[in-house]
């Protein structure tokens, strides 16, 4: 459904995008993260065609991101992190207008978007919260009928109840197919709802992969109990920070390397013992620290 290749946008002497290469399937959800000034919004501007990239191409379903924007935008619905809308209309007016720009839309699932959003639909839009502002824009996206949802941040001003139902309607756009390109700072969002996730900084694409591969890049954390005092840990490859607590030892250890060091752990008898996957949080920080 998106494919970028070798995207560059330059702003003057400034380069926002460096060469970068991604690809979102039918029926993914592919998580976009990075810090502000990382080059995401640029790349989604990119993507719908508000943008020109400076070199590389940038295709929809096949299609040129800024040369096709008008039949692409048939195909796709966009939220962005901070809504604006028309004061004097209420929040249903506008839903039902961006609804109709695409012809098509199930009455009975508007309805339902709504109640499940928890939006009064009469109030004029200058009286929303922002909260409800991204209410309506993400009920006029989901209650369309298209093939590709970009979402850029959309559900910054959202409480836990509303971040919920959120999920719940991606996880049923892509259950139907649909594709997801979705930029977001919640972490446990991302962990929940993305097939893949890609990492930029500094307008660089530093990682792609599943959640499960990129945690094979980098350290479990493993905290151990033995019946006897565990010697000759800090001679093994693999093994950081070994830090003695209470009744237990905490270490950070490569995923290569786990079974040669539980092995090694044996010999002392275990009496208990947690190993834990890094956090996509985690991933993103190490990223960033290596920087």
């Amino acid at each position: 459904m998106i494919a970028i290749n070798n995207v560059t946008k330059k702003f003057g002497n400034f380069t926002a995008l460096k060469g970068i290469n991604l690809n979102v399937a039918e029926g993914e959800v592919f998580a976009y993260i990075g810090p502000n000034g990382a080059g995401k919004s640029t790349t989604i501007r990119v993507l719908l065609g508000i943008l020109q990239a400076t070199s590389g191409d940038a295709k929809l379903f096949g299609k040129d991101a800024w040369s096709d924007a008008l039949e692409i935008h048939k195909r796709i619905a966009y939220v962005p992190g901070d809504v604006n809308l028309w004061p004097n209309l209420s929040g249903g007016e506008v839903i039902d207008l961006f609804v109709s720009l695409r012809g098509k839309h199930d009455k009975a699932r508007r309805e339902r978007l709504i109640k499940d959003f928890n939006l009064d639909p009469t109030k004029k839009c200058r009286t929303y919260s922002k909260g409800n502002r991204q209410k309506v824009a993400l009920i006029a996206a989901f209650a369309s009928d298209v093939d590709l949802y970009i979402l850029d941040e959309p559900t910054s001003g959202l409480d836990p109840l509303m971040e919920q139902v959120f999920q719940d309607n991606v996880m049923e756009e892509k259950n139907k197919g649909k594709g997801v390109f979705l930029s977001s700072h919640i972490m446990s969002e991302v962990e929940r709802l993305c097939d893949r996730v890609g990492i930029i900084r500094e307008g660089e694409i530093v990682e792609v992969g599943t959640l499960d591969s990129l945690r094979r890049l980098t350290r479990y954390n493993v905290n151990v109990s033995t019946a006897n005092a565990i010697e000759g840990l800090d001679k093994l490859q693999g093994i950081y920070n070994i830090t003695k607590q209470a009744d237990s030892l905490a270490f950070d250890v490569d995923v290569a390397e786990m079974g040669k060091v539980f092995s090694h752990i044996n010999n002392f008898g275990i009496i208990k013992l947690a190993s834990v996957p890094p956090t996509l949080e985690d991933l993103f920080m190490q990223h960033y620290e290596k920087a």
